[in-house]
């Protein structure tokens, strides 16, 4: 999914309707939302917004991100990206589930507290079950644990409360079977071995990517902002290599490039800068990588195969859906397995069509979400239409 935050519009930049309703002139922020909630306790200082794009499906299954957005119009952008990117992702991870997202405006690291996260947790359960959260940037099982307290329409719970625990175990997965396809699709061999693989983010999943290129015999290079961060891969996988910055890291001569922090990373000079080192494959767990429409036809008209990030990152979604029918993690990870599959089938369907992998996802999703939702105009017997 794209992710348009630095573009400069071609019109006029649409109002808070036209963002959500997806009604701006040159239709470049979305596609529309059935529901934005904001929420506001003052006592607390909560300040947060839940995006229900789609319920096509089924209820909006997404993560709460607590973050300190320069503005709110900047949260607001980010939680209609984030949800709409998760309606494309439950889809093409075969979930009854539709795509929704909320943003908590703060530092976690000095705003969050027990109130704030209760307070949050009351609003969701408002929305009775239309939205289901989960762990996402800047929240945490434990995080999750107290929203529990005031709603049932929480995920990624800990094991002590029968809930999956951290989601990136299963996300960090899913991102190295689409990898694995990847390579498939490009050397002929579902392996990562004697390439070299740069990640650029190793905070929660990340560092459990590494471990898994490690163990696959890649060689594989790092760098992240947090020091602590690239401290404790250091010290669980001393062979890595360390770089400064994403810069850095883009010039290393790459065959694989995953983009493991936040959206945006895949712009129009850091593309040109994969290209020109040689990158060949482009598969990541960030969300809305592309900064904008045509970013996507840019790596393929360089040759670099790029797997879509909602395609690949669904492990973790894959893990707390099934915390709703209670938790196996056998069961999730034979799913996040099937990521490999859906991975090369999207391959296989950009080749025949000649359009870039992440247009093939795009039309898979919205085949399926279009199709699902139009069963709802078969009466069942005893409940209401829609």
């Amino acid at each position: 999914m794209t992710d348009v935050q630095t573009a400069a519009p071609t019109h006029s930049a649409p109002g808070v309707l036209g963002r959500i309703f997806g009604n701006s002139q040159d239709g470049a922020t979305g596609d529309g939302h059935e529901q934005v909630v904001l929420c506001h306790d003052r006592s607390s200082g909560l300040k947060a917004i839940i995006a229900i794009h789609s319920t096509a499906l089924g209820p909006a299954l997404g993560g709460t991100r607590f973050f300190p957005y320069a503005s709110e119009e900047a949260a607001l952008e980010d939680a209609l990206n984030l949800s709409r990117g998760m309606s494309y992702k439950n889809a093409l991870a075969g979930l009854d589930l539709g795509g929704g997202k909320a943003v908590i405006i703060g530092d976690p690291n000095k705003d969050k507290n027990e109130a704030m996260l209760r307070a949050y947790g009351r609003f969701v359960e408002s929305l009775r079950g239309r939205y289901i959260t989960a762990c996402d940037v800047g929240t945490y099982v434990q995080d999750m644990d107290v929203i529990a307290r005031e709603t049932e329409f929480v995920t990624g719970r800990s094991p002590e409360h029968g809930g999956a625990g951290d989601s990136s175990i299963l996300t960090a997965f899913g991102v190295f079977q689409g990898m694995r396809a990847s390579a498939q699709a490009r050397w002929g061999q579902p392996t990562l071995r004697g390439k070299r693989v740069g990640v650029a983010g190793v905070g929660k999943v990340g560092h459990y990517l590494v471990g898994h290129l490690v163990a696959d015999g890649a060689t594989v290079v790092i760098t992240d902002v947090s020091e602590a961060a690239v401290n404790r891969v250091r010290a669980a996988h001393p062979e890595v290599e360390v770089v400064a910055d994403t810069a850095a890291l883009l010039q290393a001569k790459l065959d694989v490039y995953a983009p493991c922090a936040l959206g945006g990373a895949l712009t129009d000079d850091s593309v040109a800068a994969l290209g020109e080192f040689g990158t060949v494959i482009v598969c990541g767990a960030a969300n809305n990588q592309l900064a904008h429409p045509g970013v996507e036809k840019d790596l393929a008209d360089r040759g670099i195969l790029y797997a879509p990030d909602y395609l690949v990152n669904s492990g973790g979604v894959i893990q707390v859906a099934d915390e709703i029918d209670g938790f196996n993690f056998e069961r999730a990870k034979n799913k996040a397995t099937r990521i490999f599959d859906t991975t090369l089938e999207i391959f296989t369907r950009a080749a025949a069509d000649g359009v870039p992998p992440a247009v093939a996802a795009d039309r898979l999703a919205e085949k399926r979400m279009r199709e699902i939702s139009a069963l709802r105009s078969v009466l069942l017997p005893g409940a209401r239409r829609g």
